[in-house]
């Protein structure tokens, strides 16, 4: 399974994209409690999937797989707090809905936010959406401004490597990653029990954030 990363999203894409992100942006900041962190050996091969691309869509390519232990910090889920109206909750997982600007329709996105224990400036968001044309599953993970965007973004689902995805752009509230989800990864995030995400603030360092993956697969399917 290869993590590759979508191409330049499609008009219809950037509505449904334009909201996960406002969503995901507003809510990375919130804090989570303090757990200690623990040291776990680094991946040190990544082919990350959350996949294979449409026709139209292009692959990135894998960046080097790290040299030294990559630290796991232990991570705790933080609610949502401002950016869309909560429409679900779903275990560790929260639907958000908003209506873009010049948007017909509201839109929604499937949001986990987690903040590392003793790292408070490691938070990362996830966001699971489906474009408006209801043609694609996207997965975007946004990171905060700092991390080392040349390694791009490692993922491990219960401690098997599932590759590495490069970031795409970085706004002001952040840095972001993006793969389209095909239905083999879609099936390991549903069966799974953790999904850890890896990042990067040197070469050799890589810091395991972990997120919870209950409701997952209820969330997705609530999704509208």
């Amino acid at each position: 399974m290869v993590f590759r990363m979508s191409a330049r999203p499609t008009t219809m894409k950037r509505l449904a994209i334009g909201v996960a992100l406002s969503l995901a942006a507003a809510v990375l900041p919130a804090a989570a409690q303090n757990q200690p962190a623990q040291n776990q050996p680094a991946q040190n091969k990544q082919p990350p999937a959350q996949q294979q691309v449409p026709a139209a869509q292009s692959p990135a390519p894998q960046s080097p797989a790290p040299q030294s232990p990559a630290a796991e910090s232990t991570a705790a889920p933080s609610m949502p707090q401002q950016g869309g109206k909560l429409r679900s909750q779903h275990g560790a997982w929260s639907i958000l809905c908003d209506t873009p600007a010049g948007a017909k329709n509201e839109q929604c996105a499937l949001i986990q936010n987690v903040v590392a224990a003793k790292r408070p400036e490691l938070g990362l968001s996830v966001v699971v959406l489906k474009t408006a044309d209801h043609k694609a599953r996207i997965l975007r993970v946004l990171a905060p401004l700092g991390v080392l965007l040349p390694n791009g973004l490692g993922l491990n689902v219960d401690g098997k490597d599932i590759g590495r995805a490069y970031f795409v752009r970085c706004f002001e509230d952040g840095c972001y990653a993006e793969v389209i989800l095909e239905d083999s990864l879609i099936k390991t995030l549903r069966n799974g029990k953790t999904a850890t995400f890896v990042v990067f603030q040197t070469p050799e360092e890589g810091v395991g954030i972990p997120v919870d993956l209950k409701g997952f697969g209820e969330g997705f399917d609530a999704l509208p």
